[in-house]
């Protein structure tokens, strides 16, 4: 084991996709979960079933203020179960969905968006990079719907705008470090997410069919490979990049 992963979300859908994808290289791995620590577990012992070292960890990407206790338990699990001090990779990919038009859109549900999808990871990554390797890679997760537009995904869509402006920035301000930081945007794909909107519905999957070139809809594990591909060696030129993975929907 030559690298170490720390993925939030990583109890189901993209998030699992990429602990189960790493692990497959020998990265050690370590997933956060919101609530469900069951699925967390289920996870991590495919994982050593395939022969690798992987870890669970509570945290609530909204609750900034836990986020130094965390870090210690990182710290803690980083040492006891890895034997080292310090991590390679973040991806920042924990989160949920809106859909709400605009002109219905509370002051509470812009507030969930900004607070899940970019308060969280600024603050979250802000707290772990004394723990990331120099040479390290973030990956922050943003959408196809920064670039496309469907009425209804306004809020979550304006949140993954500004992860992608964030990126940027990270990737500048961190680069004396060399540590890359690059964004992966996916298009729509067929998981639990927003309730299985996707995933369980026949008419939502030919009507992205229909708008995508390569003719499907995505599936979690086009994610996972995807990241498992941009953190490795071989992409360690890029950094500040807006990468999307989405079959060349709506071009």
């Amino acid at each position: 084991m030559n690298k170490i992963a720390l993925i939030t979300g990583g109890s189901r859908g993209l998030g699992k996709s990429t602990a189960l994808h790493l692990a497959k290289h020998h990265i050690g791995i370590i997933v956060t979960y919101h609530s469900d620590k069951q699925a967390a577990q289920e996870v991590i012992t495919e994982i050593e079933q395939l022969g690798g070292k992987a870890f669970a960890l509570q945290c609530d990407i909204r609750d900034v203020a836990k986020f130094a206790e965390f870090s210690r338990q990182l710290k803690l699990i980083l040492g006891e179960h890895f034997e080292r001090q310090s991590f390679d990779y973040l991806v920042n990919n924990a989160g949920t969905g809106l859909h709400q038009m605009m002109k219905t859109t509370t002051v509470s549900d812009l507030d969930d968006m900004l607070n899940i999808h970019v308060k969280g990871p600024f603050f979250f990554t802000q707290t772990l990079l004394p723990l990331i390797n120099n040479g390290g890679h973030i990956v922050n997760i943003s959408s196809g719907l920064a670039r496309f537009t469907f009425p209804g995904s306004g809020a979550y869509a304006m949140a993954k705008g500004a992860v992608e402006v964030m990126t940027r920035y990270m990737a500048k301000e961190f680069a004396n470090q060399g540590i890359r930081v690059n964004t992966l945007a996916p298009g729509a794909i067929a998981t639990d997410f927003r309730g299985g909107a996707i995933r369980d519905s026949q008419q939502a999957q030919a009507m992205v069919a229909s708008v995508t070139a390569l003719g499907r809809v995505g599936e979690a594990d086009d994610i996972g490979k995807a990241i498992s591909a941009l953190l490795s060696d071989g992409l360690d030129w890029v950094t500040g990049q807006r990468i999307e993975v989405s079959g060349g929907m709506m071009l």
